[in-house]
């Protein structure tokens, strides 16, 4: 029984972390592309 806790906390945990990794890549991708039509307009 507490193996099987351990896991599912684990995994729920790891879930959680790579969640945070992709909001952040798709949160830096928009700040480069945002930066990039601020520079286009500046021209």
């Amino acid at each position: 029984m507490y193996t099987k806790t351990i896991a599912a906390i684990f995994a729920a945990l790891t879930l959680f972390l790579s969640g945070c990794n992709t909001i952040k890549g798709i949160g830096q991708d928009v700040q480069k592309a945002g930066t990039a039509i601020e520079n286009a307009t500046k021209k």
